[in-house]
C-alpha cells in the first residue's frame, strides 16, 4: 500500500478483507475514472463492473477483462462464482485451508465410536487408536476438536 492509501480508511479496511485491488491504477474502463462512487480500489466493484461489461453492454471477455486489468481466467471464476453464490461470492477468501483436512468422515465416525465404547479415552489415546487404524498423523488438538463437535452434537 502506499502512503496516501495508509491515510484513507476505505483502502485499509480493503486491505483488511483482502478485497484491495492492486491494480486499480491499470483500470481503463471509463466508469472508474472521474466518478466517486466507481472505485478502482475496491475489488469487489471491479469484478462486478467487469462481468456487467460483459454481460450487459456486450463487451467482449477478451476486452472487459483488459479494461479492468484482470486476465480471462479471472473473468471466469468471477463469473462462475457470482453464478454459483451472488454477489457475495465476489467477496475473497481468506487463503489456505478452511477447516479440518485430515479427519475424514470415517475417522470422525471412528472417534466418536472409539469414545462412546470407551469414555475413559482421552485424546492422546485417541490418537494413537487413528494413527494405528487409519496411519494418520494428527494434532491431539485436532482430536479435542472433534470431540468438542461430537459433544455439542448431542
Amino acid at each position: 500500500m502506499t502512503r496516501k492509501e495508509n491515510t484513507d480508511p476505505k483502502a485499509v479496511a480493503l486491505q483488511k478483507k483482502g478485497a484491495l485491488n492492486s491494480k486499480a491504477d491499470q483500470i481503463t474502463d471509463p466508469l472508474f475514472h472521474g466518478d466517486e462512487f466507481f472505485d478502482p480500489k475496491d475489488l469487489v466493484q471491479v469484478k462486478y463492473e467487469m462481468l456487467r461489461r460483459v454481460r450487459k453492454d456486450g463487451k467482449s471477455v477478451t476486452e472487459a477483462a483488459a479494461a479492468f486489468a484482470m486476465s480471462r481466467f479471472s473473468f471466469y471464476e468471477a463469473q462462475l462464482v457470482l453464478n454459483r453464490d451472488g454477489l457475495p461470492g465476489l467477496v475473497p477468501k481468506k487463503p489456505g485451508p478452511h477447516g479440518g483436512h485430515k479427519i475424514t468422515p470415517e475417522i470422525d465416525a471412528y472417534i466418536e465410536a472409539a469414545s462412546s465404547k470407551e469414555p475413559t479415552l482421552d485424546a492422546r489415546d485417541l490418537l494413537a487408536k487413528v494413527k494405528e487404524r487409519f496411519g494418520v498423523m494428527v494434532h491431539p488438538r485436532t482430536i479435542e476438536r472433534t470431540l468438542d463437535r461430537m459433544k455439542k452434537k448431542r
